[in-house]
């Protein structure tokens, strides 16, 4: 079975480059490697457009024989020899992700050869989840949601948001949870998500995202800080799950007391955008359309201005793709014209912020279906009330 999920893989991308009149796709990124061969070892892998993929293996070519699922593994041979190993002249590469020197490298080592940026193929192809992919979601989606109700007997005030966050990321990392979280987006990193409480969840910051938190200095500022949990104030737990390689996002909101009437009212809001949202996850539903249906609902309530982050610094959009990596497509946007297909796996993630007071909203992963969302963060959306 595994075999034949790689197999299908390499067979949608070569079609693709069948139709595109490209000889053949050059992978260096490691998260490319592995979606097409099972193994993340330091290697560049050569698709040609019919025929078996080559994968040539820098560290560790042990490794990747016993773990790839592809027949033809060499080491990674002398520069000079390396040209005649790549049959064809007009080549796709992931323009998105390889660096400018690493480029210019290829270049020398093939010469008189045409490349083509199909870092838009690539990543539409990444998008559609395979029944196999999916119960990998799920399983990380029921993994994440055990720690997130776990939570409940350990949170209380008094404890620093860092306190509750380390407790949050060893009871993950004790089920299995691998904790790289990887981004594609230049400039974006995050260490497994985020804890954040009170005024600091309300602070802007350079995360693409409607939370970033304070952090705990200017070089890591995302995510909790050492400022003490309060009563009565929104606790927001942002964190992904990663099993298998797979990744799940979430968000629930914990409070010690009681939420104030504005934030519990925003809060109610923000499960009715999502729900409003996950229902309309079907193929063919166009992505800005299910943005603008969501901004419309926060506007009608007069929280535009706090929907997705602080006033001048909101997020564009209320849903992600996920799954090898946090920011795959599809992306739910203004100008992001483009229909939702079966398999795509959404987190969507409706979140107010409110100046001084905190942030709250919720965040589930779902897959798109023809009945609509399939929920894979599995627990209860209800506000955790801690006494």
């Amino acid at each position: 079975m595994l075999m034949t999920e790689y197999q299908q893989r390499i067979e949608r991308l070569q079609n693709r480059l069948t139709t595109l009149q490209l000889d053949g796709a050059l992978y260096f990124y490691p998260i490319d490697v592995f979606y097409f061969c099972a193994t993340r070892q330091t290697a560049t892998l050569w698709v040609p457009s019919s025929g078996a993929p080559v994968l040539f293996v820098r560290k560790s070519y042990a490794r990747a024989v016993e773990e790839a699922c592809i027949d033809d593994i060499r080491r990674f041979p002398r520069s000079s020899e390396f040209s005649d190993q790549i049959v064809g002249r007009k080549i796709g590469m992931t323009f998105d992700v390889i660096p400018v020197q690493q480029f210019h490298y290829y270049q020398q080592l093939l010469p008189r050869r045409e490349f083509v940026d199909i870092s838009q193929l690539h990543r539409e192809l990444r998008s559609l989840k395979s029944p196999w992919e999916l119960e990998r979601m799920r399983h990380s989606g029921a993994q994440l949601s055990r720690v997130f109700a776990s939570m409940v007997d350990y949170i209380q005030p008094g404890l620093r948001e860092l306190d509750v966050a380390a407790e949050f990321e060893v009871r993950l990392r004790r089920i299995g949870g691998e904790g790289l979280v990887r981004m594609r987006a230049f400039n974006q990193e995050l260490f497994l998500g985020l804890t954040v409480s009170g005024e600091n969840a309300a602070a802007g910051g350079f995360f693409d995202g409607a939370a970033t938190g304070v952090g705990l200095s200017s070089a890591a500022p995302h995510g909790a800080s050492q400022a003490l949990i309060l009563p009565d104030q929104p606790i927001m737990l942002d964190y992904t799950g990663i099993f298998d390689g797979y990744i799940v996002d979430m968000t629930r909101m914990y409070v010690c007391g009681r939420l104030d009437p504005q934030c519990r009212d925003a809060f109610t809001l923000a499960r009715k955008i999502q729900d409003h949202i996950a229902a309309q996850l079907t193929p063919g539903a166009l992505c800005s359309d299910l943005y603008d249906q969501a901004l419309c609902m926060a506007r009608d309530a007069g929280l535009e201005n706090n929907f997705m982050g602080p006033p001048g610094e909101q997020a564009g959009f209320i849903g992600h793709g996920v799954g090898l990596e946090l920011d795959e497509y599809p992306v739910l946007a203004p100008k992001s014209a483009v229909s939702l297909q079966r398999g795509q796996t959404i987190a969507v993630e409706p979140k107010f912020t409110f100046a001084g007071r905190g942030i709250v909203g919720i965040e589930n992963t779902y897959a798109v279906t023809a009945q609509g969302g399939e929920k894979i963060s599995v627990l209860s959306d209800d506000l955790i009330q801690i006494n």
